[in-house]
Formats: structure tokens, C-alpha cells, sequence
């Protein structure tokens, strides 16, 4: 009997485009999913005669009570090596086996920049205004070298946006809560005193972050207010590391510069959000992790996994 395999939020149908399939073209067929299921319900409809689900890193949970309503599911993988939004223990009890793949850090790092560059020269609202025969030269550019920026996680991520401010000519200095003095010296930046020291000292905020219990609502309204008024903060990492609300009421309140933001709390982000008309915000729509080679290396090893798994000898498990 062929296998079915549901490719789930492949938005820029992608997943056919970047690896090739081919070698499960006589057991498996590939359904690619363009739009989202929101909800346990449509999921649970659109998933019914899967046996191998792809899901895009951590968008789409899948608790115990989805697995339940999934009987024919037996292969589960993920994009990355690490996804908290899937019940392994349930995963197990069903017998469904779960893999990751590999993830480059890569490009998260370029897009922080690139929010961070768009924030710092008004890069969007030039463009467009000369794209509409506006007014020739609106706003004046927050200059980097000689900047502080300041950096809430020195991890693989982290460092490598931190060697990028120093390449800059900015002064660098980090901060969390495990970060010890040896790594700061490492990548050749300052060590914060404090998580407080660090936002009312830095021109340039970003957050680099994983999101767990002591991470979640790290920031917020009484660590926006610490920010300088001229103080810029971007967050690819995970939304809920920043308070939503104290962001929104700081941005519209005019109490920052600006933000660069490229996750939130509802994935895709519903149409008249908040967060979709918010003023000084530079917004994307989750690409952190949407490059070519990163799609090339989840596709490509999603088929490799899926090859291992049918021959036995399944690759890559999680946890």
C-alpha cells in the first residue's frame, strides 16, 4: 500500500522545489500544504490519511490530543533538532516515530541585520516613498559605528551577530543568565552586570534567546521603559521572550525609536492584528530560518529521513 506524506505550511511551495523526492516516488506521495490549518480540528481533517507528517519548525503543535485523532500517522519530522510544541511522550505511546534535521544559524543572523540596518536608515519608509514621487531624503540615518549594541544571548546565534557589531566598529556588550565571562572574552565583547545595565546602556537591542520558563515575558513594560528613547530593539528569536502588549504601547507611545520583529505570538499572524499596523515597526513574517539552503538542507534530509525510516533504520530522532 502507498504512503501518504502531508507537507504541512509550504507557503512558497518550496518543498518540491528544493530536494528531490524522487526516491520515494514507487512507495510515498507528497501532498504540499500552501496555506495554514489553524486549529486542532482542521488539522486533525487535513491529516486523517497521513502516515508521515513534515511539519516547518515550531508552528504547528502537536499535543497529545491531535496525535490521538491521527491513526494512520508513524513518521513525524520536524525542521531542526529541537521543537517544543510536540508531545513526545504521546508521539511514543502511539508509536509514531519523530526525527528533526539539521538547521544553519546563518540566517537568522543576516536577517537581524537586516531589520536592524532597515530600522537604523529608514530603509522601508524611503524606499517607499520614492517609490511614490514623495519627498526626496525623510529621515536621517542612526549611525552604527561607535554604537553600543547590546545583545540578550551570546549563543551560536548571538556571537555571530556579535562579531558582525564589531565589524561594524560598535562597542558590544551581552547578557543572560548563564552567560559567563569566559564566552564574553571568547567573542571579544563586554559581560553586563545586569539584564538591566545592559537595556538602559545599549543603542541597539537584539534578542537572542531560547524560550523556556525563565525566558518567557523576560521582557516587559518595565524593562521597555529602561530602553533609551532613541534605542532600537529587534527580536528574532522567539515572541514571547517580549511582552506583545508593552511593545505595541511602547511603540505607539513613541517611548523607542523603533523595533524590528520577525516572530509573534499568533503564527501566521491574523489580518488586522495590532502588530501588522504598529508604528517605527519593521515586521516580517517569520523568515529567520527561510533561505535557500535552509529549505534545501529540511527538505532534502526530510527525504532522507523518510528513505531511513522505510528501510528500518530511522535517522535523526527526537528528542
Amino acid at each position: 500500500m502507498r504512503l501518504r506524506c502531508a507537507v504541512l505550511d509550504d507557503f512558497q511551495r518550496a518543498a518540491t522545489r528544493f530536494a528531490d523526492w524522487s526516491p520515494l516516488a514507487d512507495r510515498v506521495d507528497v501532498v504540499a500544504y500552501d496555506t495554514h490549518f489553524a486549529g486542532e480540528d482542521a488539522l486533525a481533517a487535513a491529516l486523517a490519511d497521513a502516515d508521515i507528517v513534515v511539519t516547518l519548525r515550531e508552528r504547528v503543535p502537536f499535543p497529545a490530543s491531535l496525535i490521538a485523532r491521527l491513526p494512520r500517522l508513524k513518521l513525524l519530522i520536524a525542521s531542526g533538532m529541537r521543537n517544543s510544541v510536540i508531545d513526545y511522550a504521546a508521539a511514543e505511546a502511539h508509536g509514531i516515530t519523530v526525527c528533526g534535521t539539521a538547521s544553519s544559524s546563518t540566517p537568522p543572523v543576516e536577517l537581524t541585520w537586516a531589520l536592524l540596518l532597515g530600522l537604523a536608515r529608514g530603509i522601508v519608509e524611503e524606499s517607499n516613498a520614492l517609490r511614490a514621487n514623495g519627498p526626496w531624503q525623510s529621515t536621517v540615518g542612526a549611525d552604527l559605528h561607535g554604537r553600543r549594541l547590546g545583545l540578550l544571548g551570546l549563543g551560536r546565534i548571538g556571537g555571530r551577530v556579535a562579531q558582525v557589531g564589531l565589524a561594524f566598529g560598535m562597542e558590544v556588550g551581552a547578557w543572560s543568565q548563564n552567560l559567563t565571562r569566559e564566552r564574553a572574552d571568547e567573542i571579544g565583547v563586554h559581560l553586563a552586570g545586569s539584564k538591566e545595565e545592559l537595556l538602559a546602556e545599549s543603542d541597539f537591542v537584539s534578542v537572542h534567546l531560547a524560550l523556556g520558563d525563565r525566558t518567557r515575558g523576560l521582557l516587559g513594560a518595565a524593562e521597555l521603559a529602561l530602553l533609551k528613547p532613541t534605542a532600537y530593539l529587534v527580536n528574532t528569536s522567539r515572541a514571547a521572550i517580549v511582552d506583545q502588549d508593552a511593545l505595541l504601547a511602547a511603540l505607539h507611545e513613541g517611548r523607542i525609536a523603533g523595533a524590528g520583529v520577525d516572530v509573534f505570538d499568533t503564527e501566521p499572524l491574523p489580518a488586522g492584528h495590532p502588530m501588522r499596523t504598529a508604528p517605527r515597526l519593521l515586521a516580517t513574517p517569520h523568515l529567520g530560518y527561510v533561505s535557500q539552503a535552509n529549505y534545501a538542507t529540511y527538505y532534502g534530509q526530510a527525504v532522507e529521513n523518510i528513505q531511513a525510516y522505510l528501510a528500518g533504520s530511522p535517522v535523526r530522532r527526537l528528542p
